[in-house]
This record gives C-alpha cells, structure tokens and sequence, in this order.
C-alpha cells in the first residue's frame, strides 16, 4: 500500500520536521482515548497526513484553511478521486508531449488564465491547481490583491502531474476527515473532549525578503498573530491542548523578540528546518522555528534514550 503524503507542494510544509513535532506531542498521545485532532492551518497537510497514519485512537479529524481553493482540493481528492485523476492524466500527458520550453511556458500560461476565470467545477479546479503547483516556480501559491493567482512558469520539464498512488490514498485518509473554509477562530466548536489543535499559520517574516505569505487576499500580519495568541488562550482556558509553529525572531543570532514575548506563559522550544525560499541565496539554509505548546510533559521528556533527545544534543 502506498503511504498517504501531500499531494501539494507547499511554502513552509513541515515534512521535514515531522520527527521533531512527533516528538513534542503531549506525553502519551498515542494513549488518549477518543481524540479529536483540530488543524486551523492545513497548508499543505503534511502533518495532518502523518497523525492520521500514526495515531488509530484518533476518531475525528477537522482541518480548515481561509484559502477556499486548498479546501477545494481536499475536498475534490476525498470525494472525486476517480475524476480528477482522469483529468491529471491527460494535462500531464498534454504537457509531456511538449519539447520546447516556450511551448510549455505558453501551455502553463493557459493554464493559469484559465484556472483564474472563475466559476470553475471543483474537479477542474482541483486539476489545474495541481498542475500550477507543480509547474509554477518553486511550487508556490501566491495571489495579488485581486486574488488572482500569479506565480510565474517554472521551466520543469517532466513533473510528475498525475501521482496516482498518492492520491488514492490520500483519498483514503481523508474520508475520516471534515473540512470547513473560513477564519481560523472557527474551529474551536468542533472541540470535544480529548483533542488536539496544530496550528501552522502564516509565518511571521524574519526579514524584508522572505516574506512569502500571500496565500490569500487577507493579510495574515502581526495584529492576526496577536488574535492568534488570544485564541490560544481560549484552547487552553477550556481544557484542550495545543501546539503551534512559527517563524524564529531570535534565531541565527537574530533580535526580535516578537513571539518569545508574545507566547511568554507557555512553553517554547526550537526546531530546526531547511528554508530554500529567500531571494538572498546566503539566507537559505538551516533555521531554527519555534514551537510553542501547553503541555509540560512531551513525548520527548518522557523518553530519555528518544532519538529526538541524541539529535538535540548533535545540534
């Protein structure tokens, strides 16, 4: 059986980090009974992939993006797998058989004009979507103030559009899973009981070129990050647990304090992931994020010999 993972290429997806995460969960997650499991943020779902794949005492799932054509496509992969690779195939068969570049680059172009004249049916949008994402440069989803769509052609030549067994089993997976569109504050009604929130919006910019954030007309800026906090408040006021990832003001010997003040009544740690995204070459590379929970006790302070323990020391 092939193993369920993003079918999207995404800004900031945390596969990478899906070890160090795993090992911040609260201690004796996997023991919880009846848990419902709340990603507000769903990007590119890696996480929410691996939960879903590790953890069978999860009994319901709620993801959410303000990004109505995301949620189109989880939704399009759940319930019209079977169409959209349909569609997939031939795009990706259309695309192939073209050799020069600047054919290509005109195909995309279509592409994207098309996907956005809007009203599309969720299948077709789901199908250039996916084609955008993996022919535009870089993988990225960034939209002007219109909300139009404008990540330029990536010169690929042979990306694999049509990834059949991936989507199959996301499919799969993602049948146990409701999906709403909307602000993020939405989702608090579908806690119950045992659950846990991922939250993974936006990232705060660490400087004046990296600021790759506009996934949506909406602006996600330090006033949204406060409202976020706030909202965190409320997770933790009624009892729910939670754990949220964001960019690193203090890392490589930085000075912004912004969310070490910001989240001061939790518990914050570092983690550290590869960023090739910056449109200065010498600030790529490995830098730290923080992650903020509020629970004491994690998967990783209660297991002395974990891996996570020996990779903290190494770093």
């Amino acid at each position: 059986m092939a193993q369920a993972k993003p079918f999207l290429k995404w800004v900031g997806g945390k596969g990478q980090l899906i070890p160090q995460l795993g090992a911040f969960l609260p201690a004796r997650f996997g023991e919880w009974k009846d848990v419902t499991y709340i990603e507000p943020f769903v990007g590119g779902g890696a996480m929410l992939f691996h939960m879903l794949q590790s953890y069978d005492n999860i009994s319901r799932v709620v993801i959410n993006d303000i990004n109505e054509e995301l949620t189109t496509c989880y939704r399009t992969v759940r319930d019209h797998a079977g169409e959209l690779l349909e569609r997939l195939a031939l795009i990706q068969d259309e695309y192939r058989a073209l050799r020069d570049e600047g054919e290509r680059k005109e195909y995309f172009m279509q592409k994207r004009r098309l996907f956005n004249e809007k009203p599309l049916s969720p299948v077709e949008n789901t199908s250039l979507f996916i084609f955008l994402n993996r022919t535009c440069f870089n993988g990225l989803y960034r939209v002007n103030k219109s909300g139009a769509f404008n990540v330029p052609f990536g010169r690929y030549a042979q990306p694999t559009i049509c990834d059949r067994d991936t989507i199959i089993e996301d499919s799969r997976l993602l049948r146990k899973v409701e999906i709403m569109t909307g602000d993020f504050e939405a989702t608090l009604k579908k806690a119950n009981g045992n659950t846990l929130f991922y939250f993974d919006p936006p990232y705060r910019p660490i400087s004046g070129t990296s600021n790759f954030k506009d996934y949506a007309k909406e602006p996600f800026d330090d006033m949204s990050q406060v409202r976020l906090k706030r909202f965190c408040d409320k997770v933790q006021e009624r009892g729910y647990y939670f754990m949220l990832s964001n960019s690193d003001g203090m890392g490589n010997y930085g000075n912004d304090s912004f969310f070490d003040d910001l989240y001061a009544d939790y518990p914050i740690e570092r983690v550290w992931a590869s960023r090739s995204v910056n449109a200065v070459a010498s600030k790529r590379g490995k830098l730290s994020e923080i992650l903020v929970h509020n629970y004491e006790e994690t998967v990783a302070s209660c297991n002395e010999n974990s891996i996570y323990r020996h990779l903290r020391v190494a770093l």
